[in-house]
């Protein structure tokens, strides 16, 4: 029984260590979409979200949550209502070389997307995202999201939407 405690408390501990290294950002970033479709243009609008990374060292792992909602305006004097929106989360890798001030991460994402077209055409769908970028820090606790591409899909809808999209925006991590 006291051998069991012991495991526990070590666990416990060990779990708290853990959190102690971690970090919390908050982001905002403008971002441009594109669909693979003919005859669309990009879209524009924004992410926010926030990620949580486990561990201080060189690699740490954690989970992204975002949402994007990017749309179109006029065009040549021509209204358009095409929108792309997404909600999702999931896991993020970050190196950081201590002795540059960047952080490359990569992500993997899961959630909601809904899609507009210019056409009337709409349809929510699981949607995908593999995300890859670079954080650049500026001062302590504000980085620069300096580029953060991602390639994803609405699941069901083929391979004509297969939003990319291109970010640049601002990281202010919590201590």
């Amino acid at each position: 029984m006291r051998l069991i405690r012991a495991c526990v408390l070590m666990g416990v501990m060990a779990g708290l260590a853990g959190v102690a290294g971690a970090q919390t950002g908050i982001y905002g970033e403008f971002t441009g979409a594109k669909l693979s479709a003919p005859n669309t243009s990009w879209m524009y609008g924004p992410t926010v979200g926030f990620y949580h990374d486990a561990g201080r060292g060189v690699l740490a792992a954690g989970f992204d949550v975002r949402g994007t909602l990017a749309g179109r305006g006029r065009t040549n004097g021509a209204p358009s209502d095409q929108t792309l929106a997404t909600v999702m989360g999931g896991v993020r890798l970050a190196v950081t070389p201590h002795v540059l001030p960047i952080k490359p991460y990569g992500e993997v994402l899961g959630g909601l997307g809904h899609l507009k077209t210019g056409q009337g055409a709409t349809a929510t769908k699981f949607a995908y995202q593999f995300v890859g970028g670079v954080d650049w820090t500026m001062v302590p606790r504000v980085d620069w999201r300096v580029v953060e591409f991602s390639y994803g899909r609405l699941a069901g809808l083929g391979d004509s939407f297969a939003p990319k999209t291109l970010s640049t925006g601002i990281v202010f991590r919590l201590p």
